[in-house]
């Protein structure tokens, strides 16, 4: 299931959330299906736990609004895809 999951969230391009897809100069790609789909689920688990202290940040920069945003995004539809 994992790895289905990472094909998943890599197809929708997700991928760079959930850890470093690739290292400084080096084409290889650093994690297979299977890692991004397992830590994607903890990666979304981890960003409900600090939902709060999130939107406290958001307070406290509202110039950086438009990231955490992106991130809300990426983490609904990385919800979808488990």
């Amino acid at each position: 299931m994992a790895t289905f999951s990472g094909k998943i969230i890599k197809d929708k391009g997700l991928a760079k959330y959930v850890g470093r897809v690739r290292k400084n100069q080096k084409m290889r790609r650093r994690h297979s299906n299977f890692y991004i789909g397992l830590h994607g689920k903890d990666w979304v688990d981890s960003c409900d736990l600090f939902a709060v202290e999130s939107q406290a940040l958001m307070q406290l920069s509202p110039g950086k609004c438009a990231y955490y945003r992106q991130g809300r995004r990426a983490i609904s539809l990385i919800q979808s895809s488990l």
